[in-house]
């Protein structure tokens, strides 16, 4: 992929290297663990401790690219848009809208690696 415009052209790429569900799992656990111990370090003013945030969020997602996936994780490219898919693929799990984007852009909640994206209407 070339690099993006804008973060509307990277979230359909950006989905479809998180196709699986365990996957997108890792990355919600991970994405939200890495919240918590933010806020935890905010609170109690441990800000050396900030790498390890780092390591918390990125660590299950990495496992969940190179075991599950067996891609490169998009975040090696694209760091900051990754960042945001990140932030927004847990934000749409959360309030339970996840599931409609997958299908919306590729037809299936788990489609295949080869699967390609749907056309936009």
């Amino acid at each position: 992929m070339s690099a993006p415009r804008n973060f509307s052209e990277f979230w359909p790429f950006y989905l479809g290297e998180h196709r699986h569900p365990v996957n997108r799992a890792l990355h919600y656990f991970g994405t939200g663990s890495a919240y918590l111990f933010l806020a935890w370090i905010a609170w109690h003013g441990r800000w050396s401790l900030f790498p390890l945030a780092l390591v918390i969020g990125y660590g299950p997602a990495w496992v969940g690219h190179f075991f599950i996936e067996r891609n490169k994780p998009a975040s090696f490219k694209f760091p900051l848009w990754s960042l945001f898919g990140d932030m927004k693929m847990l934000r749409l799990k959360l309030t339970g809208r996840m599931r409609g984007e997958m299908i919306r852009l590729f037809g299936s909640t788990a489609p295949a690696p080869d699967a390609p994206q749907r056309a936009r209407t």
